[in-house]
C-alpha cells in the first residue's frame, strides 16, 4: 500500500454521535457501527497552574476526595454545559484518545436536551471545533429513534428519556417533536434527595457516590413489603468521626418520592398537549421510557399506573440517546431539520 493509500483511508468521512451526559460520554462511531466511548463526565485539573491533570474514570476516582492543590470536577451540570473550557478539553480528549492524530474531520452529531437555550448551543457548536459539520439534536428524539421506534411514520409516538441532569417528554410525528417539556429533575437529583434524607433522618453525611449506589441498589419507585437492606458509611455529624447506620428500600422510596412525581407530573402536562389523534396513537403503542432513571425498580409499574397507559422499557435505556443520534445520520430528512454549523 503506497503513501497516497493510506492517507486517503485515514481521510475517510467518519460520523460520530456524542451523548455529552451529565453523568457520562458516549461516543458511537458510525462506521465502526458500535460505541466506542464511556467514561464519567469528569477532568481533574491542577489549581495553580489549570493543567489536566485527569480525565473520564480516573478523574471520577478523585470526586471528593483531591488535595486543595487539585480541583476535580463535572464541567456538566443539569443536562447543560457550566464550563466551556473544560468541555472542551474533555471532548477534545476523548477524541484524541480514540482516534489518535488521524486526519479525518468527523461529522459531529450532539445529543442535548429539547430546551436548551441558544447560548448554551453555541457553546456546544464551539466545544467541537474540529468537526466538519455539527449537527445538534435533542435528546428526546434520539433517544426514541435508538430504541427502535420509526418516528418518520404519521402517527404519534411518546418518549421518557431520564438522564443524569435532565428529563426529557416528548411527543414525536413524522420526525418532528409536536409537544415536548425538558426539567431538570433526573438521576443527579435522585442522589440529592438520598444525600438531604440520610442527614435529616439519621444526622450521618455521605457523599455523591455513595447515594448513587444506594439508588442503584435500593432505589425503588413503589413502596414494597419486604424491602431490601443496605449497610451505609458516613461521616457522623454530631461526633465528626465515621458511622455505620442501615437504610432500605421504602426509605429511600420515601427520599426521592417527589422528584418522581414531578417527572410523572410533566409526563401528563405534555399528555395535556397532545392533538387528539395522535393521543390515540399513543394510547395504542404506548409510551417508551429510557435513560439510567428508568431502571429504578418499579419506576414502570408507577407511571403505568399515574398515567393510564402502557409505558415500556426501551432495549438499551443507557445507549438509546447515542445510539439514535448514529442512526439520525442516515436520514437525510431529518438532518435537514436540525440545526447544523460546517467548519
Amino acid at each position: 500500500m503506497g503513501a497516497f493509500d493510506f492517507v486517503k483511508i485515514f481521510r475517510v468521512n467518519k460520523s460520530i454521535s456524542i451523548d455529552l451526559g451529565t453523568a457520562n460520554i458516549l461516543i458511537y462511531d458510525k462506521q465502526r457501527k458500535k460505541i466506542v466511548l464511556n467514561e464519567p463526565s469528569v477532568v481533574a485539573r491542577d489549581r495553580k497552574t489549570g493543567r489536566l491533570i485527569a480525565v473520564g474514570r480516573e478523574a471520577r476516582e478523585m470526586l471528593g476526595k483531591t488535595p486543595d492543590s487539585i480541583q476535580a470536577i463535572k464541567p456538566l451540570q443539569d443536562g447543560v454545559i457550566a464550563d466551556i473550557d473544560s468541555t472542551k478539553e474533555m471532548i477534545t480528549y476523548f477524541i484524541h484518545k480514540i482516534y489518535g492524530n488521524s486526519l479525518f474531520k468527523p461529522e459531529v452529531m450532539i445529543c442535548v436536551p429539547i430546551e436548551v437555550t441558544s447560548v448554551e448551543r453555541k457553546a456546544l457548536f464551539d466545544a467541537v471545533k474540529g468537526a466538519k459539520k455539527t449537527y445538534i439534536i435533542e435528546e428526546g428524539r434520539a433517544a426514541i429513534i435508538g430504541s427502535g421506534v420509526d418516528i418518520s411514520q404519521p402517527e404519534g409516538s411518546m418518549v421518557i428519556d431520564i438522564g443524569g441532569g435532565s428529563t426529557d417528554i416528548a411527543i414525536l410525528s413524522l420526525d418532528e417533536i409536536i409537544a415536548s417539556k425538558s426539567i431538570r429533575i433526573a438521576g443527579n437529583r435522585f442522589d440529592e434527595d438520598i444525600v438531604k434524607y440520610v442527614k435529616r433522618k439519621y444526622n450521618l453525611l455521605i457523599g455523591d457516590r455513595t447515594a448513587e449506589k444506594i439508588k442503584k441498589e435500593l432505589g425503588s419507585a413503589l413502596k414494597v413489603q419486604s424491602p431490601e437492606i443496605m449497610e451505609i458509611k458516613g461521616r457522623d455529624l454530631e461526633t465528626g468521626i465515621p458511622n455505620t447506620v442501615e437504610v432500605n428500600a421504602n426509605e429511600i422510596y420515601e427520599a426521592i418520592e417527589d422528584s418522581l412525581f414531578q417527572i410523572v407530573n410533566s409526563t401528563k402536562e405534555v399528555l395535556e398537549k397532545c392533538p387528539p389523534e395522535l393521543a390515540a396513537d399513543i394510547l395504542d403503542n404506548g409510551i417508551v421510557m429510557t435513560g439510567g432513571g428508568s431502571l429504578i425498580k418499579n419506576f414502570i409499574d408507577m407511571m403505568e399506573k399515574e398515567v393510564g397507559i402502557k409505558v415500556f422499557l426501551s432495549p438499551n435505556p443507557l445507549d438509546s440517546v447515542v445510539l439514535g443520534g448514529g442512526a439520525a445520520f442516515d436520514n437525510k430528512k431529518l438532518l435537514r431539520t436540525l440545526q447544523m454549523k460546517e467548519n
